[in-house]
């Protein structure tokens, strides 16, 4: 299936548009299965370069029809992580607002006088008590519902079975006025027509119509903006975001009218999408023996989109208040799959077997788009194309076809097994002569506890690998100028090329990994481990590469040079309490070791540039001998023994532009725990993460706007910078709060570079199956019932103001940028379960 992320924010904005797999009903989903390493995804191709994530949905039994229900819903709840402080209140200069104007302006500013009670002006010309308010995220985010029901009915006789299930899903988002509804048709079956011939068929249908998608980062229509608010002021007395009076203009809440007022965005933004999806699969088998088959599948994933984005009339920073029809959207997306697998398999003796098949995939996507905007609505609120003063329109295209033939051939002798497999793929993305690659894999294991029979010792296997996987761009036409037709004027056709400068010289990229491990289960099973020590090369890694404006582009497609991924990987799992009562547990960790080794230096720099974020003088790099996603942010200015250098204003000077660690963690992992006791489970997870940095729009803007808890030193008295002048001399210019705290942020970004390492409760669930005897004179064949939790508790973390894991964007370029996300929610639910006999 096609999981290519839709959309998803950046440093100008944007909204997070999801991807494939989340358009899956889980009441669906039969298993999940994580492949690590080359090996395990060597025969998914280039797109399974970082593993593979194996699906498969429920299919019916031969035997009695079986119907079940299933419902599930869920609340979430905004999380506040802010901390701010609450002693001084709106204004500038330390001055508290005198009227509607100097209100409107100081709405984000926190540099006002001490907090006393005394009834103030705001901006809705209302006087209101200039005491704290610690409740704005709790209130302008509301409680959000979401309601799955899948009802499904399977069974089959003695040739073939069948499974169909129907689901919807009415989900709210915390952010009020957004969400989605989900409609899906599951439908699998399989049928066997002779003995030796058999085919299987999977088809499912998504309706899906999305409300309001919140517009996310450091932009226009991001109600985040609610999260800097100032400490005294209500944020219902921002609503209904507009006067009514005034043709329904915005109202203005801050200094800045890039940041829409949040209630003007509740009530009139509108980010509308609906897609319809069919994902199908339909596969044939013949069996010419026991030992030789074909099998041959065609999949078809299309996928139809539109997406409806306005700016409304009375948005401030449109032009004179009329808004702009920003995108009415038309896209369609097709995956197709076929291929053929011819399967050998066959005990040679008692002691030797073989297992091995040769086949081949072609793979095309399709996509193509049209989209209309246009400027300045003619008629108030008339949200058409043909009611804008100006429109213009595009239309894109993209294709790209993969031809791959591969094989696989395994061989065991007792407790020996030897595997191999090899690749070929061409890329028609990449230039002629660099897009073919043969990738392959070889893997080796001993059961050792066959020869060793000690009872203490169940299970003991010893496995190694080496594989080679490859890889291609994430979009096509990265290596040579594609112009755009644009609309003409005055009847002259006008054309463009994209801002993304073409690399003809692009090459797929390679990896190669080195794994040993082993396999061990004692004491009757009930202790498990499980240790991996991988070693991972890749060579020519492609990356966007932010390039200088001076160049007329904004970015490239490079191969990186090499990086390294070394590590271990380990799992320990038991079984303490095995009676009535059943306690089990598993612990797991990662640790990395991440480094880059080379960067081709006659194509790029190093540090090579990735992801920007503007309102924080830093950015995401690779840079040679760290470890990939490196934040880079401005240092302190500092003398040869190591004192911070205060400038002639008062306020420490910049250094250098250096990293200050990785936007990835290093080390990660999780505890999950199940109890059993008769009808009764619980069970919970902890899980981890280390050693990352986040680059925080959030702490960023706390001293610029006076929330930080950091800012109220020197609010009565002003500021010394703890340093040395420029001259050696100690420093001892005093600084008023407002002036020095902004300042500072903006010329010393590591201030706002944070470690994000964190322990959480993730989740706890309670469930309950009632007794067979209960249900035997019933028409139920089982009832449960479960209670969850997720995201219950952050045990420990380091940032003060944020959830380390809100990240602007799931990109890599942008790994650790944290700024303008929804807040994280926690969930509470229950889900019901109803089989039918």
């Amino acid at each position: 299936m096609d999981n290519t992320n839709r959309g998803s924010s950046g440093e100008w904005g944007g909204a997070d548009q999801g991807d494939g797999i989340g358009n899956i009903n889980p009441d669906d989903i039969e298993t999940m299965t994580v492949l690590k390493g080359s090996t395990a995804s060597a025969l998914y191709g280039s797109r399974a370069a970082n593993g593979v994530i194996q699906i498969t949905t429920k299919s019916g039994v031969k035997g009695k029809t079986t119907i079940e229900y299933n419902t599930n819903l869920q609340f979430d709840r905004a999380v506040d992580n802010t901390d701010w402080q609450y002693e001084y209140g709106q204004g500038t200069q330390g001055k508290r607002p005198v009227d509607v104007a100097s209100a409107a302006l100081s709405g984000r500013n926190s540099w006002g006088e001490r907090l006393d009670g005394t009834p103030t002006i705001q901006s809705d010309g209302q006087l209101h008590p200039y005491s704290a308010v610690k409740n704005n995220i709790e209130n302008f985010y509301r409680t959000a519902a979401s309601w799955t029901n899948t009802l499904a009915i399977s069974g089959g006789g003695d040739r073939g079975t069948y499974r169909l299930s129907l689901s919807n899903l009415d989900g709210q988002s915390i952010l009020r006025n957004s969400g989605l509804d989900r409609k899906t048709v599951n439908f699998n079956t399989s049928y066997e027509l002779t003995k030796k011939l058999s085919f299987n068929l999977m088809a499912n249908y998504i309706d899906q119509k999305d409300k309001n998608r919140p517009y996310l980062s450091d932009a226009v229509m991001n109600a985040n903006n609610i999260t800097f608010l100032a400490t005294n002021v209500d944020q219902a007395s921002l609503k209904p975001g507009y006067d009514a009076t005034n043709n329904g203009l915005e109202r203005a809440w801050s200094d800045d009218i890039y940041a829409t007022n949040p209630w003007f965005v509740v009530n009139q933004f509108k980010n509308d999408n609906t897609r319809r999806r069919l994902i199908s699969a339909i596969s044939a088998r013949y069996q010419f023996f026991d030992f030789l088959s074909l099998q041959a599948r065609i999949g078809y994933d299309f996928s139809s989109d539109r997406r409806f984005t306005v700016f409304p009339y009375g948005t401030l920073f449109s032009s004179n208040g009329e808004g702009s029809l920003e995108a009415l959207y038309q896209g369609t997306r097709l995956e197709l799959n076929t291929d053929a697998l011819l399967s050998f398999s066959k005990n040679i003796n008692d002691d030797f077997s073989i297992d091995a098949s040769v086949g081949g995939n072609f793979r095309r996507n399709n996509s193509e788009s049209t989209r209309l905007y246009g400027g300045q609505f003619i008629v108030p609120y008339l949200y058409t194309p043909t009611n804008t003063r100006t429109r213009n329109s595009e239309y894109l295209y993209s294709a790209l076809e993969t031809p791959s033939v591969y094989y696989t051939a395994d061989f065991s002798y007792k407790y020996l097994t030897l595997s191999t497999t090899g690749r070929y793929d061409t890329f028609s993305s990449l230039p002629r002569g660099n897009r073919s690659l043969f990738t392959p894999s070889v893997s080796a294991s001993f059961v050792f506890s066959d020869l060793l029979n000690t009872p203490a010792l169940n299970y003991g296997k010893i496995r190694a690998s080496y594989a080679e996987t490859s890889g291609e761009p994430a979009q096509p036409y990265q290596t040579a100028f594609y112009y755009n037709v644009n609309n003409p004027i005055n009847g002259t056709p006008r054309g463009s090329f994209d801002a993304k400068l073409p690399n003809a010289n692009l090459e797929p990229f390679s990896l190669n990994e080195f794994e040993v491990g082993t396999e061990m289960k004692f004491l009757d099973n009930r202790l498990g481990l499980d240790v991996t020590y991988f070693d991972r090369k890749t060579e020519g890694e492609i990356v966007s590469a932010s390039l200088s404006s001076s160049t007329g582009f904004t970015s490239r497609s490079v191969n990186l040079g090499s990086t390294s991924n070394r590590g271990i990987e380990l799992m320990v799992s038991g079984t303490p309490i095995r009676s009535a009562f059943n306690w089990n547990t598993s612990f797991n960790f990662t640790k990395l070791r991440n480094e880059v080794l080379e960067i081709d230096q006659s194509e790029n720099p190093s540090p090579l540039q990735t992801g920007t974020y503007r309102p924080l003088n830093g950015n995401i790099s690779i840079v040679k001998g760290l470890p990939i996603a490196q934040v880079m942010a401005y240092d302190y200015k500092r003398d040869a023994n190591g004192n911070v250098i205060v400038g002639a204003n008062g306020v420490p000077l910049r250094g250098d532009l250096k990293p200050m660690g990785s936007g990835l963690p290093n080390l990660y992992g999780g505890w999950n725990n199940d109890f059993s006791f008769k009808n009764f489970n619980l069970s919970f997870l902890i899980d981890f993460k280390y050693n990352n940095k986040v680059l925080s729009a959030t702490e960023h803007y706390s001293y610029v706007r006076g929330l930080n808890q950091a800012t109220l030193v020197g609010r009565e008295t002003g500021v010394v910078a703890a340093g040395v002048k420029e001259d050696g001399s100690v420093n001892e210019t005093v600084v008023p709060a407002y002036i020095y705290y902004p300042q500072l942020a903006n010329n010393v970004s590591a201030v706002s570079v944070l470690d994000g390492s964190f322990i959480k409760f993730r989740q706890l669930t309670l469930g309950y199956s009632l007794p067979q005897g209960i249900l035997t004179k019933t028409p139920f064949q089982a009832i449960s019932l479960s209670l969850v939790g997720r995201n219950l508790f952050t045990l420990m973390k380091h940032t003060d103001n944020i959830d380390p894991e809100n990240t602007i964007s799931s990109l890599v370029t942008y790994a650790g940028v944290e700024g303008g996300s929804l807040p994280f929610a926690r969930t509470y639910g229950f889900t019901l379960n109803v089989k039918f006999k």
